[in-house]
């Protein structure tokens, strides 16, 4: 899981005059406050539709009525595209159009209609999916930028290990990897999972190649390509 292996992450390009002509909008609520129950995803789907512009609610999947989208949209993807809201200031401008009326087919366009030189946004859908086997004790969720301590082990979906840090060497205790949360020193799938996660939860994550290793793999670490990877974490510290 070191800096060396892990692939860069892409940040997703936004047309600059999108940025200038929508207005800033602050968070409504904390990480506390989405990871508890006082905010349901009716909740948090209602706020994306109301903030998010259309680009940003097709990317996500987040056009349509509110009620069907709250009951066929995971927490957690709905979690990762608040974050990104912010982090990408796709915020709606006041004359765009209900998010209800927007069709999906709109987002639809052929390579050949694309106009030349623009970027197309890269798709934020979430690449992982976790499962808690275990509640943690405390109650800060880690945002961008903070220090975690974590344990862990890796293995394809074979059952095969590859890396774990559970395990002591020689007479040195096992300690955990210590790391700053949502700035690409580890995968994707790693910094997006830990940023739901409370201190003493643990988890078992399966991560899809696109927010893994991808196409290369990691020959050295024993990860062959496009290898979907199961890690079984826990979250020992937040700093």
């Amino acid at each position: 899981m070191s800096n060396e292996v892990v692939p860069q992450v892409v940040s997703e390009i936004v047309p600059e005059a999108a940025i200038e002509s929508a207005v800033e909008i602050v968070p409504k609520w904390t990480n506390e406050d989405l990871n508890s129950e006082s905010v349901s995803k009716k909740d948090i789907v209602s706020f994306l539709q109301e903030s998010g512009n259309n680009d940003f609610l097709l990317a996500h999947k987040l056009n349509g009525k509110l009620a069907n989208i709250a009951k066929t949209t995971k927490r957690p993807a709905l979690l990762a595209a608040y974050r990104t809201l912010f982090d990408t200031k796709q915020f709606r401008s006041s004359d765009e159009v209900s998010a209800t009326e927007i069709k999906s087919v709109k987002a639809e366009t052929t390579e050949s209609e694309k106009p030349e030189g623009k970027h197309v946004q890269e798709d934020s859908t979430p690449k992982y999916t976790k499962k808690v086997t275990k509640k943690g004790t405390g109650t800060r969720i880690p945002a961008k930028g903070d220090r975690v301590n974590v344990f862990y082990t890796g293995m394809l979906e074979n059952g095969t290990q590859f890396d774990t840090n559970t395990v002591g060497k020689g007479r040195k205790p096992a300690s955990p990897l210590t790391l700053k949360v949502g700035t690409g020193q580890v995968i994707r799938g790693w910094d997006e999972a830990l940023m739901t996660m409370v201190q003493g939860e643990k988890a078992r994550l399966t991560i899809q190649p696109e927010w893994a290793y991808g196409q290369r793999g990691n020959a050295a670490g024993g990860i062959p390509p496009n290898a979907t990877l199961i890690f079984d974490v826990e979250l020992v510290v937040v700093d």
